[in-house]
């Protein structure tokens, strides 16, 4: 896949309203930048905040845009506080990083030769969907649940979860930016 070309933009940072003593801030990317980027779904990138070099994964925010979180010392380095409009230069890297897979999601894998098997021809971001798509049930019996559902669609040669909506935008499941605080 072709490099996308760099975007600029600019969005305002914001603070979460819970926790209500969160040392992170966050910025939801304006719809026209997010528009530009390769996947509705969740997609890394490199550049600048405010000036300082980046690297984080974005987020879809449920309304076709796309979020990431500012942590502490990024937000520190580029000298800017909740309610300044910052300035993002962006270039999605060209290749995804490999997810963090969860010790459940091991294990239930370990336990599945067939599953093991396909899991290891899929795409960083395929197997990214995977894991979101297993741990973001609200119940812990739900993740049991789609822990053996998706071994058994992988067991089967199935590359993409089924009816999961990677943009957040159709489903109300957790997929979206923080609410912002009201300051």
């Amino acid at each position: 896949m072709p490099r996308a070309a760099t975007l600029r933009c600019t969005t305002t940072l914001l603070r979460p309203a819970t926790p209500a003593r969160a040392t992170w801030c966050f910025v939801v990317l304006p719809q026209t930048a997010s528009a530009q980027l390769p996947s509705r779904s969740m997609t890394t990138v490199e550049g600048s905040f405010a000036g300082r070099a980046f690297r984080a994964t974005l987020a879809p925010d449920g309304h076709g845009s796309h979020w990431f979180k500012v942590d502490k010392a990024l937000r520190e380095a580029a000298g800017v506080a909740a309610g300044d409009t910052v300035e993002l230069v962006l270039t999605p890297v060209a290749e995804e990083p490999e997810p963090t897979v969860p010790a459940d999601v091991r294990k239930a894998l370990g336990a599945s030769p067939a599953a093991k098997a396909q899991w290891t021809t899929l795409t960083p971001m395929q197997r990214r969907d995977w894991i979101h798509w297993i741990t973001s049930g609200r119940k812990a019996e739900t993740r049991v649940k789609r822990l053996a559902t998706a071994c058994d669609m992988l067991g089967s040669g199935k590359r993409r979860a089924c009816c999961f909506d990677r943009s957040g935008m159709y489903s109300k499941g957790d997929m979206g930016a923080p609410e912002a605080a009201e300051d």
